[in-house]
């Protein structure tokens, strides 16, 4: 998918660690934009990409340093609105014929309330109902005069062209951060700006999945395609819209590990086979992956065995299939922001995390990533365009490695089946208190060690398990469940006595950063 169609937004990032939320509020708009780091945007990039309208995000560095980024000057000769964001702001400024100070004591970092003045400006429809708006800002260095031709539309008390305007050229200009939810009014200014822009919302997951499903065709022609599907709602997505695209010209290769989930093989085999009737491989490699993991408690080394045995097993099952050309990854836009350095230097590989991590390369083949346009909601929404089931659309994350990753120490069958046990059980209980779709992810952990216990008259020693719930909007970090008590005791109760070998059951309460989400 190169050829995007829609009416386009383009945001040039200067390094912000926020600007993929501008993104994603955009497309929550219905509005399609691509995010381009500053080296890449030349003159000759804006031609070509047409932009209906331009974001400048916020960034890191300063306007007055002599080799701090710009855009191309064309941005502001494209006649079409553009909005500045904080560092975004300044560099407005600073090339418009404005000026820049170091903070001198007006540096603002953190919320911070604004209020309007008398230079009213379509940008802020909607806003100051109650006379100020929280808004969040985060900036040393502070616009000291603005640009000719621009008014100020609304103050803070550390920041007096918080919302600066030049209406008849349409370049507008806010020192805070609107893309942020500790703005909680920005997503209506990012509306208005839009609609100045006259986009007309055309980004929708109907139309998004007709111009795939085309783009597939016209990129496989009669050419076979393999998938590795894993269940998840990215692999799922993928391979039912190449499916609606090519049919049987797609296999899917499924590698069970004997990592996963209770039930859950036989769910997705189920649900591919035969609501579906997509071809599908179901590779049971459960004794070669335990084999192999038996006796290794490293959780690195967990994953370096489970990733190279995907690949040798997937690679077993690729060749028997015969004469694929392309290999259908579920790759998704964060995946291809995060992969483009905004500094300059060497780039992130693509979800080298992932399953099929390495397999184009050695394999020889082209790559299918329809998704790679689309943020994780939007790939929900078109799971459910394509007709996946809620149920199924709805799940919660589960890593590559699977149970390895919540089984520290050694992995043994004995574990695993307590672990499945446990945590259908506090999921089921998750369910029935009607708390699912409340929570991003949770799950059981047995942990490395056995306590003693009583239960009845006897004496148990048996293992422990944590349980873990967290809140997120996309992974990137995560907050912690606040269960009751009553629920906890509840399902504690019940894991104790419907599962044997857990005779103690915790719960983790912290907070976890993107990398720490899962337990090692």
């Amino acid at each position: 998918m190169t050829d995007i169609s829609h009416e386009r937004l383009l945001i040039i990032d200067f390094g912000s660690q926020v600007t993929q939320l501008i993104a994603r509020r955009l497309r929550e708009l219905n509005v399609y934009c691509e995010i381009h780091p500053f080296q890449n945007v030349s003159e000759a990039f804006l031609a070509d990409f047409a932009p209906r309208a331009v974001i400048l995000s916020g960034g890191p560095a300063s306007v007055i340093d002599a080799d701090s980024p710009r855009p191309p000057a064309g941005v502001f000769e494209l006649g079409v609105p553009v909005l500045g964001i904080c560092y975004g702001q300044q560099v407005m400024m600073q090339m418009l014929g404005g000026e820049v100070l170091r903070g001198h004591g007006t540096a603002e970092f953190g919320r911070a309330w604004v209020t309007p003045t008398d230079h009213k400006t379509d940008l802020l429809t909607g806003w100051f109902l109650e006379n100020r708006e929280q808004v969040w800002m985060s900036h040393g260095d502070h616009v000291a005069k603005i640009a000719p031709g621009f008014g100020v539309s609304a103050t803070s008390p550390n920041a007096p062209f918080a919302v600066i305007s030049d209406t008849e050229r349409r370049f507008y200009a806010v020192q805070f951060h609107p893309e942020v939810h500790h703005t909680p009014n920005g997503k209506t200014l990012l509306e208005n700006f839009v609609k100045i822009a006259g986009f007309s919302g055309d980004w929708t997951m109907g139309a998004y999945r007709e111009q795939a499903v085309q783009a597939i065709r016209d990129q496989v022609g009669d050419a076979k395609v393999i998938c590795a599907l894993s269940g998840g709602v990215d692999s799922s997505v993928a391979a039912v819209l190449i499916h609606e695209a090519i049919g049987e010209q797609l296999t899917c290769v499924y590698v069970d590990h004997g990592l996963m989930r209770e039930g859950e093989s036989e769910q997705v085999v189920g649900m591919f086979r035969e609501h579906y009737n997509l071809p599908l491989i179901h590779a049971d490699e459960s004794d070669l992956f335990l084999g192999e993991l038996d006796g290794v408690s490293d959780p690195e080394t967990k994953r370096k065995i489970i990733g190279r045995l995907f690949i040798d097993v997937f690679q077993k099952h690729a060749d028997a299939i015969g004469g694929a050309q392309f290999l259908a990854q579920g790759t998704l836009y964060p995946d291809v922001i995060e992969s483009v350095s905004f500094s300059g230097g060497p780039s992130v590989t693509i979800k080298s995390h992932h399953n099929v991590g390495g397999l184009p390369e050695k394999m020889g083949m082209k790559l299918v990533e329809p998704l790679r346009e689309l943020f994780k909601d939007e790939v929900r929404a078109l799971g459910r365009e394509l007709g996946l089931p809620d149920s199924f659309i709805g799940r919660h994350p589960f890593p590559g490695p699977g149970l390895a990753i919540r089984c520290p120490g050694e992995i043994t069958r004995e574990k695993l089946a307590i672990l499945r046990r446990a945590d259908a059980v506090y999921i089921d209980q998750i369910r029935k208190h009607g708390l699912y779709d409340e929570i991003w992810q949770a799950f059981v952990a047995i942990l490395p060690v056995r306590t003693v216990g009583v239960m009845g008259d006897g004496r148990t020693y048996d293992f422990a398990c944590a349980l873990r719930a967290v809140t997120s909007v996309d992974g990137m970090t995560a907050d912690y469940y606040p269960f009751t008590h009553d629920f906890l005791g509840e399902t504690a109760t019940r894991i104790i006595n419907e599962v044997p070998g857990i005779n103690r059951v915790t719960y983790d309460i912290t907070s976890k950063p993107p990398g720490t989400i899962e337990w090692e």
